[in-house]
């Protein structure tokens, strides 16, 4: 599992996380982050603000302490750096935070329709629609919004941010990058689907909960995310 046992380790699955995502299609210019839960419980570590994920790199990842403070790296922290603080402290058991603004993400957050388990993709909230943070679309810039959004996402594999963008969260590095991932392919299949007609065929909440489990083990993940960055590596 990709939880990092060192300093090196978050260091590196940090750039690693950085460039997976860029490789899937979630950059958007300098915007845009991951962060990886400090093994020594210290914070997170999270790249510089200024760059972006295929430019993220071991010289220009931070530290950034549970109140917001950079301890190790240049610069000063993330406005957004709440999202993955709150979310960390509210998830004991997760190791790693996304937050992108992935367009099919975005452009889907924008109706008032439920995300069906159309496919795969889909069935990863086992037929219970995908959570949605109603609190501002504008950005994650305190602590109480961090608790919000945190709040909205409660235990599930992603969250939409209507106006903004998508979170997800994952026990290990991997598991946060691939539910962002499939979050926004789940999305851009509707709104191909739905750009055709009526949506007429997708798995009942039954067959929507056992697909999470057979297609979407811890397994399957990391295999994912190793193919994202053998592609970042091209």
């Amino acid at each position: 599992m990709t939880v990092p046992a060192s300093e090196a380790a978050a260091r590196a699955l940090t750039v690693r996380a950085g460039r997976a995502l860029a490789a899937a299609g979630q950059g958007d210019m300098i915007w845009g982050h991951v962060a990886v839960r400090d093994p020594e419980g210290r914070g997170v570590w999270i790249k510089a603000p200024g760059w972006g994920l295929e430019e993220t790199a071991q010289d220009r990842v931070q530290l950034v302490s549970f109140d917001g403070q950079v301890v190790a790296g240049e610069g000063t922290p993330h406005k957004e750096v709440f999202i993955h603080l709150e979310i960390l402290k509210a998830r004991p058991d997760a190791h790693c935070v996304v937050h992108t603004h992935a367009r099919a993400a975005v452009a889907f957050g924008a109706l008032g329709t439920a995300l069906l388990p159309i496919s795969h993709e889909g069935a990863l909230f086992g037929g219970k629609d995908v959570p949605r943070f109603a609190g501002t679309g504008g950005l994650i810039g305190t602590p109480a919004l961090g608790r919000d959004l945190a709040a909205a996402l409660g235990d599930a594999p992603a969250a939409l941010m209507p106006r903004h963008g998508l979170v997800a969260a994952g026990t290990g590095v991997a598991a946060a990058v691939m539910h962002a991932v499939l979050l926004d392919r789940a999305c851009a299949l509707q709104l191909n689907a739905m750009a055709a007609g009526p949506v007429t065929h997708f798995s009942d909440a039954a067959e929507a909960a056992a697909k999470r489990v057979e297609c979407w083990p811890a397994a399957q993940l990391e295999q994912g995310f190793a193919y994202l960055c053998r592609l970042a590596d091209r």
